[in-house]
């Protein structure tokens, strides 16, 4: 019995030995599997990153961000942000404008308010003199009452106009301050497409903001419908410019402005790649003119230009695609009075080449009325040089055109002769003569050459037309599959289209012209 009974307690106390075991056991597998499994987890998440590239690969890199960043810090605290309170057209009021009790009070006999409205703007500038003197655009500070600037140490100033210019879209205005933070001139001229630009402004309020990019073409000609005497030659660029960058400076690795910010080219409104800035060979002159004499004199030779192309080199007997085209000659101008002519080729000025027409204007626009000029012509295939005298910029007349169609044909255009009527609606000049383009055919030759709806034609093929006849007849005789060139006549003056003969619909009664 004494056994039987030894041998269970023996049996008991394995089997908790046993279970105790299995319980270490136990424990000791539960312990390491959370020790484990955490332990895994952190390592999966906590993997090396892929080592930064090593210095000698980014040296080039960093070197270029650094050049960038030193040009910035040096530029910035030469442009300023320039706030204008403007004057704007008066508004009529009446009572439905007005509070309660005014209508209470004057019932039904409200009497009508005239009420000044201020416009309020947003644009940049630039310091170019320690002692104040500041470059902007003209639409910047146009009809202002009210002229406040803004330093980049964030004090704000008051300035006054010290002169406009608004052909080139330039003002200079001052501040009272010494020892500002300036900027130097470069030079525009010796700028080429791909070059490094940063432009510096206020963009939709965003004080003092650098956008880096290219020149992306240079000499782009003026985009200005409504005065095509404006001068053209603006630095296109893809560095960012939105509104409130105008008047900020373009700025070349240097640290030298090469160009004015002004405009933009966007459906939108907004910056889309394209952006313009009035180059310093325009900009400096002018900024000089304004601080001297407070307005600027632009002299004139009373001709309408045009670039020579590919398309119309052969009409005029030229070897090469340079120059400016003499489209129109006003009476009673210089031009007129040295004996320029329609069709006159302008390769040179002072025995400087031409290489556009936007060039021409610009060194025309340069000079001072009074100057006399020599300029080196082609005419008729003949190379000869004229002197002309330049006189102040007058003003010319602008016109719209209506009437009524006379025909069609092959070139797309509707015509009609250019009656009295018809010239005192257009204010044409007395001198005009030719047909007026009643209608255009879309997709025509005359349609893809741009010519519009109230042109008046002048020449056909370098040949003077009379009537719509004149211009039937001459275009009739241009042989099948060969181009023709108008001279026509707009509210922007006169300019030379080429129209081709591979884009010709087929003739319709009434013509083949």
């Amino acid at each position: 019995m004494k056994t039987a009974i030894e041998r269970i307690r023996r049996f008991a106390l394995g089997r908790r030995a046993i279970a105790s075991v299995m319980a270490l056991a136990l424990l000791g597998t539960f312990g390491v599997y959370e020790i484990w499994k955490p332990a895994n987890a952190n390592a999966a998440a906590m993997a090396p990153a892929a080592p930064p590239l090593p210095e000698e690969t980014v040296n080039t890199l960093l070197a270029v961000d650094k050049a960038m960043e030193t040009l910035a810090a040096h530029v910035t605290p030469a442009v300023v942000n320039v706030t204008v309170a403007a004057r704007a057209k008066t508004q009529t009021g009446n009572m439905n404008d007005m509070p309660e009790f005014f209508k209470h009070f004057f019932g039904d006999q409200m009497p009508q308010m005239e009420r000044p409205q201020v416009e309020h703007g947003l644009g940049s500038g630039i310091v170019i003199s320690p002692d104040g003197y500041i470059v902007t655009n003209n639409h910047v500070v146009k009809n202002a009452t009210d002229i406040r600037v803004t330093l980049n140490d964030r004090r704000v100033l008051s300035a006054k106009l010290v002169g406009a210019d608004p052909l080139t879209d330039l003002a200079v205005i001052k501040v009272s301050a010494s020892n500002l933070a300036s900027l130097p001139w470069g030079d525009s001229t010796a700028l080429h497409p791909g070059q490094t630009v940063l432009a510096f402004g206020n963009p939709f309020g965003f004080r003092f903001t650098v956008t880096r990019g290219i020149v992306s073409g240079l000499n782009r000609s003026n985009p200005y419908s409504d005065d095509r005497r404006k001068p053209g030659e603006f630095i296109q660029t893809d560095a960012a410019i939105n509104p409130g960058n105008s008047g900020g400076p373009l700025i070349n690795v240097r640290g030298e402005v090469i160009g004015i910010n002004t405009f933009l080219i966007s459906e939108s409104g907004a910056f889309s790649g394209m952006g313009f800035a009035i180059p310093t060979q325009v900009a400096k002159p002018t900024v000089d003119e304004l601080i001297r004499n407070g307005k600027v004199e632009h002299a004139y030779m009373g001709v309408g230009i045009t670039d020579v192309t590919p398309e119309n080199a052969k009409f005029f007997h030229l070897n090469d695609n340079t120059g400016a085209v003499i489209t129109q000659v006003e009476p009673d101008t210089p031009g007129a009075k040295a004996g320029l002519k329609t069709g006159d080729v302008v390769t040179e000025i002072n025995g400087q080449k031409v290489s556009d027409a936007g060039h021409l204007q610009v060194l025309i626009s340069g000079q001072h009325p009074g100057t006399k000029v020599n300029l080196k012509l082609i005419r008729d295939g003949k190379e000869m040089s004229t002197p002309v005298t330049l006189e102040e910029l007058n003003k010319t007349k602008t016109a719209a055109a209506a009437g009524e169609e006379h025909g069609k044909a092959r070139w797309g255009l509707g015509l009609n002769n250019l009656t009295p009527d018809i010239r005192e609606q257009l204010q044409a000049p007395q001198d005009l003569h030719g047909a007026i383009i009643m209608n255009v055919e879309p997709g025509s030759p005359a349609d893809n050459a741009g010519i519009t709806r109230g042109m008046v034609i002048e020449e056909v093929n370098r040949h003077p037309v009379q009537s719509a006849a004149d211009v039937q007849k001459e275009l009739g005789n241009v042989p099948k599959g060969q181009d023709a060139m108008l001279l026509v006549w707009s509210n922007a003056g006169s300019s030379f289209a080429v129209m081709h003969a591979g884009e010709s619909t087929p003739a319709e009664e009434g013509g083949n012209f």
